[in-house]
C-alpha cells in the first residue's frame, strides 16, 4: 500500500482536512452570535474546543503510535470530529448552551488529529531522501488551510446563512476520509531510533514518555519551546488585528484580512522550500524566524500603513518557514514508536501558547494595542532565546 499511496494523496487529504479544520472556529464564532443572538457563548464554544484540543493531542498521539493501522484510526478520528461538530451544529438554537459547549469540548479532544496525527505519517509515505521538500509541501497545506479556511466561512456566512460555514468544514472533513483510511501503516524504524515496545506500558506512563522524549532532544526541546513561545506572541497580534483595521485601514474587516495577508506570504515562503529545501537549514530558521516575527510586530505598533503591510510580508516570512522547520527537527529528532505523540504534543502546546496569547491580548489591547504589540515583539524575542539556549550536558 506504501508504494501506491503518493505524496500527492496524501497532500488532497491533508489540505481537505486542514482546511475544513480552519473553517471549523471561525464558523462556529459566526454561527453561534447569528443562532443565539451574542458574542458570549460563541466565544464560550470556541474556548471550549480551544482547551480540550490541548487536552487531546498527547493521547491522540500514544493511540496513533500504539496502532498497527494508523490510517484507520486517523479516519476514526477525523469522522468523529466531524461527526462532533455537525452535533454543536444542531445544539445550537435548539438546545441549551451548556449542552453545545460540551459536544465542542469532544470534538475539540480530536482537532489535533488533522495536524500533528497526519504529519506523523509523512515518513511512511516518502523516502528518507524526499522527506525534505515533502515537509515543506506538508506545511505549505498549513498555509492554505489558514488562508482558505476563515475566508470560505466568511462568504458562506453571508452567501447561505450562519450554519453553512460549520457544514461546509465537516464537509471537507470528511472528503479526507478515503486519504486517512490509506495511509500506510508504517514505514521500517529509522536507523538509531529506538524500536517500538511491544509491551505498552499503560497510557500515562506513554504520555510522561512522549514529553520526556521532547526534554531530553536538545533540538526537540529548543524548537517546542520556541515555538510555543512565538505562538503566544501569535494570540496577541491576532487579537489586536480588528483594532488595527479600525485605527488603520478603517473597519474591523480589513483588519481581520490581514491574517490572509499574512497566510499568502507564508504560502509563497513554503512554496519556495519545496523547491529548494537546503536555503533555510531547519534549526537556523527556528532561531532566525521570531526574530523576523518580532520586527513585524514592532513595525505594526507603529500604526502607519506602510509599516502595517511591510508587517504582514515579515510575519508570513516568518511563519511559514518557521512550521516548516519544526516539522522537520520534528521528523529528525523523533523516536518511531512516539513520533506520533510528539507532533500531538507539540500541537497541543501550541495552541495553549496562542491561547494563553489572546488571553492576555485583551486588557493590553484595551489600554494600548501599541503596547500590547511591542509585548508581542518581546515574546517573539524570547522565543528567539528559547532557539538558541544550548543547555549544558
Amino acid at each position: 500500500m506504501g508504494k501506491r499511496y503518493g505524496l500527492w494523496s496524501y497532500t488532497a487529504g491533508a489540505t481537505a482536512a486542514r482546511t475544513g479544520d480552519e473553517m471549523a472556529g471561525p464558523a462556529l464564532l459566526l454561527a453561534g452570535a447569528a443562532l443565539t443572538g451574542s458574542a458570549a457563548p460563541a466565544s464560550a464554544l470556541l474556548a471550549g474546543m480551544t482547551a480540550a484540543a490541548a487536552v487531546g493531542g498527547p493521547l491522540i498521539g500514544v493511540l496513533l503510535d500504539r496502532s498497527p493501522a494508523p490510517g484507520r484510526l486517523l479516519a476514526s478520528a477525523l469522522a468523529g470530529y466531524a461527526l462532533a461538530l455537525g452535533a454543536v451544529l444542531l445544539c445550537l438554537g435548539r438546545a441549551p448552551l451548556e449542552a453545545a459547549v460540551l459536544v465542542a469540548v469532544a470534538a475539540g479532544l480530536l482537532a489535533p488529529a488533522p495536524a500533528g496525527g497526519w504529519t506523523a505519517r509523512l515518513p511512511d509515505v516518502v523516502p528518507p531522501a524526499a522527506l525534505p521538500r515533502a515537509n515543506a509541501l506538508d506545511a505549505l497545506t498549513f498555509n492554505a488551510a489558514s488562508l482558505a479556511g476563515p475566508a470560505l466561512a466568511g462568504v458562506l456566512a453571508q452567501l447561505a446563512g450562519a450554519r453553512a460555514g460549520v457544514a461546509a468544514a465537516v464537509a471537507l472533513i470528511c472528503l479526507a476520509l478515503p486519504s486517512a483510511l490509506r495511509l500506510p501503516r508504517g514505514a521500517a524504524p529509522v536507523p538509531g531510533h529506538p524500536a517500538r515496545d511491544p509491551r505498552p506500558p499503560g497510557l500515562p506512563r506513554e504520555v510522561a514518555a512522549g514529553f520526556r522524549a521532547i526534554v531530553r532532544s536538545r533540538p526537540l526541546a529548543r524548537a517546542t519551546a520556541a515555538s510555543t513561545v512565538s505562538c503566544a506572541a501569535e494570540g496577541i497580534f491576532v487579537a489586536c488585528t480588528p483594532l488595527l483595521g479600525e485605527r488603520v485601514l478603517g473597519g474591523a474587516g480589513p483588519g481581520v484580512l490581514l491574517l490572509s495577508g499574512v497566510a499568502a506570504v507564508a504560502l509563497a515562503a513554503n512554496a519556495l522550500l519545496a523547491r529548494r529545501p537546503a536555503l533555510l537549514p531547519p534549526d537556523t530558521a527556528v532561531a532566525l524566524c521570531p526574530l523576523l516575527l518580532a520586527a513585524a510586530m514592532a513595525l505594526a505598533a507603529t500604526g502607519a500603513p506602510l509599516p502595517l503591510l511591510a508587517a504582514v510580508v515579515l510575519a508570513g516570512l516568518g511563519e511559514g518557514p518557521q512550521l516548516t522547520a519544526v516539522f522537520a527537527i520534528r521528523h529528525r529528532e523523533a523516536p518511531d514508536h512516539l513520533r506520533a505523540q510528539i507532533f500531538t504534543t507539540g500541537a497541543s502546546l501550541k495552541l495553549t501558547g496562542f491561547a494563553a496569547g489572546a488571553a492576555i491580548a485583551g486588557p493590553l489591547a484595551q489600554r494600548s494595542p501599541a503596547g500590547a504589540l511591542l509585548t508581542a515583539a518581546g515574546v517573539q524575542l524570547l522565543a528567539a532565546l528559547c532557539a538558541a539556549l544550548r543547555p549544558r550536558r
